[in-house]
C-alpha cells in the first residue's frame, strides 16, 4: 500500500491517535487475503474499543473512501466486499 494514504486531505479532521492506528494496522494487515482480512479488522477493531477508540460512520466512509484510492476494479470489489461481511456481523 502506498504510504501516502497517511497525507490524504479527507483524513486531516482525523484524530491524530485514530490515524496512527489506522498506519500501524494497514503495515500489519499489508500481503493479507480478503478472506484473511475480515479476522484482522474484526481483532484490530476491537482492541480498539477496549482502548476507547470509536470511529464515526462518517469517518469510516473517509477512511473507506481513501482506501480505495488507486486500486484495481477488482481490489475495490474485494475491499467491498470485506466492508459487507463486518457490516454483517456488526
Amino acid at each position: 500500500m502506498d504510504q501516502n494514504w497517511k497525507d490524504n486531505p479527507k483524513l486531516s479532521q482525523l484524530d491524530r491517535g485514530k490515524l496512527d492506528m489506522l498506519s500501524q494496522l494497514a503495515m500489519q494487515g499489508a500481503g493479507k487475503s480478503p478472506s484473511q482480512m475480515l479476522p484482522y479488522i474484526m481483532s484490530a477493531a476491537a482492541r480498539g474499543k477496549q482502548a476507547g477508540m470509536n470511529f464515526s460512520d462518517n469517518e469510516i466512509d473517509t477512511i473507506i473512501q481513501v482506501l480505495k484510492i488507486g486500486k484495481s476494479p477488482e481490489e475495490t470489489r474485494k475491499l467491498d466486499q470485506v466492508i459487507q461481511l463486518m457490516k454483517m456481523i456488526k
